[in-house]
């Protein structure tokens, strides 16, 4: 679903003399390191993960900068910092999520006059809206569509730098051979076809879940409310929390990086009735890479799954 309230972004006025003052000041440094042969390329990602995917793609002598990349930051409260827009203003490629998540991003480049290329990761999936729904735009849980953002960063990387081309598609091709691994994972799950039913707080792991099998029996009313940050009546909490009181769900993959009230009282349910709890989040954990949380993200989901083929 397209988030209703984007990443909010720095003031402009704030953020367009920062950059000027910056550029100015730094113009000096930078025709120094050029005649030196420079540092290579930079690149700007909103988030850590997209960081982590241009990383394994760029290898070390590429300049990855992730906007956001604590996990303890709540992604829907970020607000972009001058640093930010000097680091946009002199990129050489930023990879953004697109598809609502991360606007801010587009508003920076907008008024930094970087002349970086941008790869937006919803555009290169092809993920669409399903008629009469919107965009889930937690594309970063699908796979496929990681190999696709991947592939078109190696692309992007060998125009800018052809010397390192044939680099950075190895890098690629060997990062797609590892997802393949898990896409292989998510397809034996699926094949067990248990019927299992899952809960949510926020459609963000939906791409995962789906692709292993398992149903969202979440009221949609109760999904979008949490997402767009408004209230949730009192008939939906009520529909949403019995079906943990009554048992119609076999687990629950709950967004422990946007949490609030009323979403710990639907794992507060959760736990009350015995139903397993499967954290997720939207950047990394600390200490891991994409392919090792997805790793991780998939380890818990079937753990949920054996539980919840034995209630």
């Amino acid at each position: 679903m397209s988030r209703r309230h984007p990443l909010r972004t720095a003031s402009l006025a704030l953020g367009l003399v920062a950059i000027s003052s910056s550029l100015v000041a730094c113009g000096d440094a930078e025709a120094d390191d050029e005649a030196a042969g420079g540092s290579g390329l930079t690149v700007v990602a909103t988030t850590d993960v997209w960081g982590d995917v241009v990383s394994t793609v760029a290898g070390s002598d590429v300049e990855v900068r992730s906007v956001i990349s604590d996990p303890s930051q709540d992604p829907h409260s970020f607000e972009a910092d001058t640093d930010t827009l000097l680091a946009v203003s002199k990129a050489d490629l930023i990879v953004e999520n697109g598809g609502g998540y991360d606007d801010f991003m587009g508003t920076m480049v907008d008024s930094s006059d970087t002349r970086a290329v941008v790869v937006n990761a919803v555009e290169v999936s092809g993920q669409v809206a399903t008629p009469g729904e919107e965009l889930n735009e937690h594309v970063w849980y699908d796979l496929p569509s990681v190999q696709q953002v991947a592939q078109q960063v190696a692309a992007t990387l060998g125009e800018l730098d052809p010397e390192h081309a044939a680099d950075f598609q190895d890098n690629a091709d060997e990062f797609a051979a590892r997802l393949d691994d898990l896409i292989a994972q998510e397809t034996t799950a699926a094949s067990a076809d248990t019927g299992l039913r899952i809960g949510i707080t926020q459609p963000v792991p939906l791409y995962l879940t789906e692709a292993m099998g398992l149903t969202n029996a979440t009221p949609e009313k109760f999904s979008e409310a949490i997402e767009q940050g408004d209230d949730v009546s009192v008939a939906v909490l009520k529909e949403t929390l019995d079906l943990y009181a009554d048992g119609a769900v076999d687990a629950l993959v709950y967004n422990e990086q946007t949490s609030g009230p009323i979403t710990e009282q639907v794992r507060t349910a959760a736990q009350d009735a015995g139903i397993p709890v499967v954290p997720v989040t939207e950047t990394l954990p600390e200490g891991a890479d994409y392919v090792s949380w997805m790793q991780s993200n998939i380890d818990a989901l079937r753990t949920a799954i054996a539980a919840g083929a034995q209630r």
